[in-house]
């Protein structure tokens, strides 16, 4: 009898031992996994951040970002945007511009292999997504985080249509009618490095695909449109 009342204490000390371990080690864990997780959210998420804001190529134009993609625009289009971005493996090229819904209906066929319509946006992206190529850069939000655009692409060689059979790369598409009766048209380009810059003294009306000089020498228009 009283040996099981010395050892009792011991059994009960050596239990709370490891209870305190136990605590002690997921206090560790927990705190060792939260700085792993901020580390490598500011490793990845930094790099991200300066990547969006670097590289752009000055004095691009909405005429010679169409050039260099190789496709066809309406002189209907309005709120012409372009921008160019370089990196160490592919450039990249972006154009925006609206049409009235019915002619981008039209102007999406044209541009679709199939010779249909693009694809509906089944799983967007969350609100916030943001690639280095951003269309932020023109004001915008990514096409991939509206649930209400449409998807598609295409490739040199792919196309015949007038719009599209002078395409160099591989492009994809986005559709948006942000308002009854007006689609926004988004084109993002993946481009081989080595394209010559724009031209800084441009001489010829944007219809043509060469941008009109403003009174001060630059191309007008926000972003390099020159309708």
């Amino acid at each position: 009898m009283n040996d099981f009342n010395t050892t009792q204490p011991k059994k009960l000390s050596l239990r709370r031992l490891i209870v305190l371990i136990s605590v002690v080690a997921l206090t560790v864990t927990t705190a060792l996994v939260t700085g792993l997780w901020y580390i490598a959210s500011t490793l990845f998420s930094q790099p991200m951040s300066r990547d969006s804001h670097c590289c752009w190529r000055e004095g691009v134009t909405f005429a010679w970002m169409r050039e260099v993609i190789g496709v066809q625009v309406p002189d209907s289009a309005t709120d012409r945007r372009a921008a160019y971005k370089t990196s160490s493996m592919y450039d990249t090229g972006l154009l925006v511009f609206t049409l009235p819904s019915a002619e981008a209906e039209r102007y999406l066929v044209a541009l679709n292999p199939s010779g249909e319509v693009t694809l509906p946006n089944k799983k967007p992206k969350k609100k916030g997504y943001k690639r280095a190529d951003t269309f932020e850069k023109l004001g915008l939000a990514e096409p991939e985080t509206i649930p209400e655009a449409r998807l598609g692409g295409f490739c040199h060689g792919d196309l015949h249509t007038p719009e599209g059979k002078g395409a160099h790369y591989c492009t994809k598409l986005f559709a948006h009618e942000y308002t009854p009766g007006s689609t926004r048209i988004y084109l993002r380009t993946t481009i081989e490095p080595g394209v010559p810059p724009p031209p800084t003294a441009p001489t010829t009306d944007g219809s043509s695909g060469t941008p009109t000089p403003s009174p001060t020498g630059r191309a007008s228009g926000r972003n390099g449109d020159t309708r």
